[in-house]
C-alpha cells in the first residue's frame, strides 16, 4: 500500500463506485451529514470517474477548451448519513448530449440507499456558453453507458 497514493475509485461493470468516510467536518451538531454536502460527495465521484476514464479536465481548461458545469440537480435524500459511517457513491451515465451528460449517482451505507440524485453537467466554453464536448469524450461517455 503506497500511502503517498490518493485514493482513486474504480468501474464494477457500468457503475463507478468511490467509497469515503463522514468526517466531523460534514457533519452538523448532531452528528448527521449536511444535506449539501452530499453534494461535494458526488461531485468528487464524478471527478473521479472522469479522471478514470482517461479525461483530464485541468488540462483542457488551461488550453481554454471549456470545462463541464453543473447545469441541473435534482437530488432525493431518504436516509441520513452519520459521522464514522463509510459511504459508497455509484455513479452511472445515463445520457449523453451533444453539449451535455446526464449522470445518475446514489449514496450508498452498503446496501442502504441515503440519497437518489440525477446531474446534467453541461460543457461551456470560457464564456459560459454551451459548445460540443470533445468527441472523444462523447465516445467515451457512451462506452461508459453502454457498458462496453
Amino acid at each position: 500500500m503506497d500511502l503517498g497514493t490518493p485514493y482513486r475509485g474504480g468501474f464494477v461493470g457500468r457503475e463507478h463506485h468511490f467509497a469515503l468516510t463522514v468526517y466531523f467536518e460534514d457533519t452538523d451538531t448532531a452528528g448527521v451529514v449536511y444535506y449539501a454536502n452530499y453534494l461535494r460527495f458526488m461531485e468528487r465521484a464524478r471527478s473521479d470517474m472522469l479522471r478514470v476514464v482517461g479525461i483530464d479536465q485541468r488540462e483542457v481548461m488551461n488550453g481554454g477548451g471549456g470545462a463541464y458545469y453543473v447545469a441541473d440537480v435534482n437530488i432525493r435524500y431518504l436516509r441520513p448519513a452519520r459521522l464514522g459511517d463509510d459511504l459508497q457513491v455509484i455513479s452511472t451515465v445515463e445520457a449523453v448530449r451533444g453539449v451535455s451528460v446526464v449522470i445518475h449517482q446514489r449514496v450508498m451505507r452498503g446496501e442502504e440507499q441515503l440519497t437518489d440524485a440525477r446531474v446534467t453537467a453541461a460543457f461551456l466554453d470560457d464564456y459560459g456558453r454551451p459548445q460540443r464536448q470533445p468527441k472523444e469524450w462523447v465516445e467515451r461517455f457512451k462506452a461508459i453507458a453502454t457498458g462496453v
